[in-house]
């Protein structure tokens, strides 16, 4: 679910429902802890299952969880079209989450979330149609220059660095198909069938490279930990985030994102950044916050 909380930052309204209940703040905080805990906890489980093992077995605990909690649509069947739409939602969905994980298990999760996040960043950048927004555009490239220029043990792997790529556009394609089918249908229950989707597209690759280690209970453990992490906590608690804040607020603190990343990396991983890097990241989370910042946005 993480393209559908980046959707609601690019797309959300200015102001949002003051609702009781916790504060929001926390909330969103805490929703990008669970989503950056639960990549450092997929990237420690790798070795055991693959990448594709990983997230055929994320997708398939996220389906399930949503199965349940969220009955699929019929909305989404009557017409052609919306379901076509939803199918590719969930394509989308399967080739983020793949080349995604395969980024982290090359490269620092810092700088494979920092290179990843410029697909909306870039989205929301382009929306502004100002002047200002092309300077915003300007700093994040630099950033992701800077980012995936060097590593503290020398350069980055030019496929680490392609696949990160990969994920940012096709996080990009999730928001702008999810936004033209926001505007099909306001029945938000149309991200069941395209996670299930989405699971039923890597299993067979999962399957067939990684065999039997899919039913290791430590695996079977691990990736639901990390389906609770990134599907259920995280978009739970930045869901209801959004509903008690403006849309402007919620955006300026997701856009740490990137420098949280890099923090779990460190702490979990011991992937230690360059200089250089800190400084890419810094400049990415500043284009974002600038633009979130910018007059009529």
């Amino acid at each position: 679910m993480r393209g559908e909380q980046q959707e609601k930052q690019v797309t959300a309204p200015e102001g949002a429902a003051r609702v009781p209940g916790f504060a929001p703040t926390p909330m969103v905080l805490g929703g990008i802890v669970a989503l950056e805990l639960g990549a450092a906890l997929a990237k420690l489980l790798f070795p055991l299952a693959g990448v594709a093992g990983v997230v055929a077995l994320r997708l398939v605990f996220a389906a399930v969880v949503l199965l349940v909690v969220m009955r699929v649509s019929p909305r989404v069947f009557r017409d052609s079209g919306t379901l076509g739409l939803v199918l590719l939602i969930g394509t989308l969905l399967a080739l983020h989450h793949l080349a995604f994980y395969a980024a982290v298990d090359r490269l620092p999760l810092g700088v494979a979330v920092t290179i990843e996040f410029t697909g909306p960043l870039t989205i929301a950048l382009f929306s502004t149609r100002r002047m200002r927004g092309l300077l915003w555009a300007g700093l994040a490239a630099v950033g992701v220059c800077l980012t995936a220029l060097t590593d503290a043990t020398g350069p980055l792997g030019l496929a680490g660095v392609l696949l990160a790529i990969g994920a940012a556009v096709s996080w990009g394609g999730y928001i702008m198909v999810s936004s033209t089918l926001g505007r099909r249908t306001e029945d938000g229950r149309w991200l069941t069938p395209a996670t299930t989707w989405a699971a039923v597209l890597t299993l067979p690759l999962a399957v067939t490279t990684s065999g039997t280690a899919l039913l290791d209970p430590r695996v079977l453990l691990g990736c639901l930990g990390v389906a609770v992490l990134c599907e259920v906590v995280s978009y739970s608690l930045q869901n209801k985030a959004l509903r008690r804040m403006p849309a402007q607020g919620f955006s300026i603190l997701m856009s740490l994102e990137p420098a949280v990343a890099a923090v779990f990396g460190l702490v979990m991983l011991g992937q230690a950044v360059s200089a250089w890097q800190i400084t890419g990241i810094v400049a990415v989370v500043a284009a974002s916050i600038g633009n979130t910042l910018a007059p009529g946005r």
